[in-house]
C-alpha cells in the first residue's frame, strides 16, 4: 500500500505532497449541484460579479474533499479504516475557477486506540495552496489508521 501505517507516523512529520489540482468550472457547479448547494456566490456568474470578489468562489467543501484526496496516496491509502473528524476548517482566502491547488499535512498528534489493538488514531493539520503560497483552506482530520501488518478484512 502506498498510504502509511500508524507505526510509520510520528508526530511533528511533514510531508508536501507532489500531486496539484486545477479546479475547472465544470467541477464548482457539478459539486455545488450534485449537493444541492444554490448559493449564487457558487453558481451565479452575474451575482458573483456584483461581489467584492468580481466572480464565482468555488465551493469550500470541494476545495475540503480535493485537499483530502491530494493527501490520500502519500498518507492513508489502503491504511485507514474511517476518518472521524475534521475539525478546524478555515478558508483565509477564496478558491477561483482555475486555481491550482497543492496540500501539505503534518502529523499533530497519535495515540493508540483504546478499544481496538490494531489501529491508532492520527490528527493531521492538513493546508491547501495555491502555487503562489497563498492558503486557501486549512483544517484538521482524525483518522483511524491500521497497525503496521494489519490490513482491512475485505483485501486478498
Amino acid at each position: 500500500m502506498a498510504g502509511k501505517y500508524f507505526d510509520d507516523l510520528e508526530v511533528g512529520m511533514y510531508f508536501k505532497h507532489s500531486a496539484g489540482r486545477t479546479i475547472t468550472e465544470m467541477d464548482n457547479v457539478l459539486f455545488s449541484s450534485l449537493t444541492m448547494n444554490t448559493q449564487p456566490l457558487h453558481v451565479n456568474e452575474d451575482f458573483a460579479a456584483n461581489t467584492e470578489f468580481g466572480q464565482r468562489i468555488v465551493n469550500g467543501i470541494f476545495t475540503l474533499g480535493l485537499v483530502v484526496g491530494l493527501t490520500v496516496s502519500d498518507i492513508s491509502e489502503g491504511t485507514i479504516i474511517a476518518n472521524l473528524s475534521y475539525d478546524k476548517v478555515m478558508h483565509p482566502n477564496p478558491t477561483f475557477h482555475n486555481d491550482t491547488i497543492y496540500a501539505e499535512t503534518e502529523v499533530l498528534e497519535k495515540r493508540e486506540s483504546k478499544s481496538r489493538p490494531n489501529v491508532g488514531i492520527v490528527k493531521l493539520k492538513h493546508t491547501g495552496r495555491k502555487p503562489d503560497g497563498t492558503i486557501v483552506i486549512e483544517f484538521e482530520r482524525t483518522a483511524m489508521f491500521l497497525k503496521s501488518g494489519q490490513r482491512l478484512d475485505f483485501l486478498p
